[in-house]
C-alpha cells in the first residue's frame, strides 16, 4: 500500500491549468511587485528594498532567487568585494509586463476609477480585449467563448 501512495505522488498533475501555473510561479503579492520594480530596468538589493516599502529583507531575498531560479531574472555582480549584483528581468520576466497592466488597471477600477487607464486622445476608459490576429477580429464577440482555448 504504501509503495501505490508513493507512486502516486509522484505522477505529475495532469489537472493544472494554465492560470495554476503562472500562480505557482507568480502568485503572491511580492513577487508581482518586484517584477513591476524590475520593469524599468535593472535595480540593486537595497533599490529594491526602498521601492517595495513593508517587504522584509529576507522575504525580498527569497523572491529574487526564485525568480532566478524560474527563469524570470537574472543576477549580474557589479562588485567582487564585498559581492554584490543587480537584478534584471530576462525577456520572458519582461512578458509579464502586460499582464501586471491588466491587473493594475483592473485594481484601479475598483479600487479608484480616476486611476484607470485612458485612451489619451478622449479620455476614455480603455477596455482590453482578446484578439485573433489570423482572423482580424475580436473574440469577444463570440458567444461565451466557445472556440477559446488555452494552450
Amino acid at each position: 500500500m504504501r509503495d501505490a501512495t508513493i507512486s502516486l505522488m509522484a505522477q505529475p498533475d495532469t489537472a493544472s491549468s494554465p492560470l495554476a501555473e503562472a500562480l505557482a510561479r507568480v502568485g503572491d503579492r511580492w513577487t508581482l511587485l518586484v517584477v513591476e520594480a524590475l520593469l524599468d530596468g535593472p535595480r540593486r538589493f537595497n533599490d529594491l528594498l526602498d521601492q517595495l516599502p513593508g517587504i522584509a529583507a529576507s522575504i525580498l531575498s527569497e523572491r529574487l532567487k526564485r525568480l532566478e531560479r524560474d527563469g524570470l531574472l537574472v543576477a549580474r555582480a557589479y562588485s567582487q568585494r564585498p559581492p554584490r549584483v543587480t537584478y534584471q528581468l530576462t525577456a520572458e520576466g519582461r512578458s509579464l509586463a502586460g499582464a501586471l497592466r491588466l491587473l493594475a488597471a483592473w485594481g484601479a477600477g475598483h479600487a479608484d476609477p480616476a486611476q484607470a487607464p485612458v485612451h489619451p486622445a478622449c479620455g476614455t476608459p480603455v477596455e482590453a480585449r482578446w484578439y485573433c490576429p489570423t482572423c482580424d477580429r475580436l473574440v469577444d464577440d463570440e458567444p461565451r467563448h466557445a472556440d477559446v482555448h488555452y494552450v
